[in-house]
């Protein structure tokens, strides 16, 4: 198309702005509401999770102190059976030990005094025995006497060396197998009397015998109750092993149920971090996806690419399980769907501004004997032809320009004082001027729109030409 464009910014009357003004502020209560329900459903969504997540921890609790009770219950039973077991093995061998000794008095066939205080103490020992109290060497003591009481009355009963060595080295062989290693210097010492004893027992030394003889009930003495002794302390030794193992088993098992614990305590966490994006998400992506969609439908391609970018930034890492990634993205979301809105509305105003304008420009452009050819929508831009009955067309342009306030630009084909220029570097424009000044008061009665004064590039100076306005109304047709 030839010629110059022609333009005029446009003003709004005051009765359009406070239209505009009463639109602003019910697009605002609109938002209000729409935050407002967002934030309960929110709400709703985060006290349904919370209870859910409370049912299920008030489980896993149950579940744990059940467990727990369980363990200890069979700690405590293996506890007592272990210890049970030790008593029954410990009180056998002294009951055997003890049913021993009683053998022994009875083959010595005693009497008096001294045989009833040891058959009391047996019994009494007996007893000790049955209440499994510890006893470590009463029942060697006991034997020692019974061994005293036998060789003591032995000569004088005729009883021989020989039986009285015999009760000695049997005696011996009675304080077990482990003597010499629980008591070596001991055992030795007490082979060694027997021995000397033996050596004793010819003929003529009836005076050296007895003489050894408590010695060597003493020395036997003494290394049955230290063998008695150092069982007793091995059984112990035993036993506190065993303990040790059974508390290495059991912080092993306590640092295992911790280790599974804070994995199902992290597991819980993830998941209720994943609820939690998911419902949030739930709340916003349906006002995000029309935001998107609306902000296309406004020329706004880029507000539509960061909301889609923020949608995919939630939808990602939820497939994923990245819990802590989407709770991000989510918050971003959130974020950024308020500004959006407040930027739709404002686009909505605009686009309800230009189309009001387009709408008074084609029935003040009619009124004047145009017809009315043709209008699209060029981004934030409207687009509209008219022609005149002679065949001259005028497309109109109506957008904003840096500002934000409208301008109309014409662009006019086919008028003969378009193309005028009697001298260089001006144009004359008469008629298409006045034309367009008609067009413009017509607007301004619709009591909405006011255009400035009409101009264009090459305007000349007495009409007071100003420079075109905006890179964007560049022509190039």
């Amino acid at each position: 198309m030839s010629g110059s464009p022609k333009y005029a910014t446009v003003r709004v009357s005051p009765a359009y702005a406070r239209r505009e003004a009463e639109r602003r502020r019910a697009q605002a209560a609109a938002r209000q509401r729409r935050d407002a329900q967002r934030a309960k459903e929110r709400a709703e969504r985060a006290a349904r999770r919370a209870g859910e997540t409370a049912a299920r921890r008030e489980k896993a609790l149950a579940e744990a102190e059940r467990r727990k009770a369980e363990l200890v219950n069979r700690r405590t039973a293996e506890q007592q059976a272990h210890a049970s077991r030790i008593r029954q093995e410990q009180a056998g061998a002294e009951t055997r030990r003890l049913a021993e000794v009683r053998e022994l008095l009875a083959r010595a066939g005693g009497s008096g005094p001294e045989t009833a205080r040891i058959e009391q103490q047996l019994n009494l020992l007996q007893g000790r025995i049955d209440r499994a109290e510890q006893i470590d060497g009463a029942i060697e003591e006991l034997r020692g006497r019974v061994v005293l009481l036998s060789g003591g009355e032995a000569p004088g009963r005729g009883a021989d060396h020989g039986t009285v060595l015999a009760a000695l080295e049997a005696r011996l062989a009675g304080i077990g197998p482990d003597a010499g290693q629980h008591d070596p210097d001991g055992h030795k010492r007490c082979v060694d009397l027997l021995g000397e004893l033996r050596a004793a027992a010819a003929p003529g030394a009836e005076t050296r015998f007895q003489a050894l003889l408590g010695t060597v009930e003493h020395a036997l003495t003494r290394l049955a109750a230290t063998a008695a002794q150092r069982a007793a302390d091995e059984r112990r030794q035993a036993q506190q092993a065993d303990e040790a193992r059974r508390q290495a088993e059991e912080q092993a098992a306590e640092q295992e149920a911790a280790l599974a614990t804070a994995q199902e305590a992290e597991h819980e966490r993830l998941a209720a971090a994943l609820a939690e994006a998911a419902d949030r998400l739930g709340v916003v992506r349906t006002s995000a996806r029309a935001a998107a969609d609306e902000a296309r439908e406004l020329a706004d391609p880029g507000l539509a690419e960061r909301l889609e970018t923020a949608l995919s930034a939630v939808t990602h890492p939820l497939a994923a399980h990245a819990a802590d990634d989407a709770l991000a993205a989510v918050a971003a979301l959130e974020e950024l769907l308020p500004g959006a809105e407040v930027r739709l509305d404002e686009l909505q105003l605009a686009l309800t501004r230009r189309m009001d304008l387009a709408q008074a420009l084609q029935d003040a452009m009619i009124g004047e004997g145009f017809a009315f050819v043709s209008g699209e929508e060029e981004g934030e831009r409207l687009v509209l032809s008219f022609e005149r009955p002679g065949g001259a067309t005028y497309e109109t342009t109506i957008g904003t320009d840096d500002g934000g306030t409208p301008v109309l630009v014409y662009h006019v084909d086919g008028e003969p004082d378009v193309t005028l220029r009697p001298e260089p570097g001006a144009a004359v424009c008469d008629t298409t001027e006045e034309l367009l000044e008609r067009v413009h008061e017509a607007i301004v009665e619709r009591d909405g729109f006011v255009p400035d004064e009409l101009t264009w590039q090459g305007k000349p100076p007495s009409r007071r030409a100003e420079p075109l306005p905006g890179a964007e109304w560049k022509w190039t047709r």
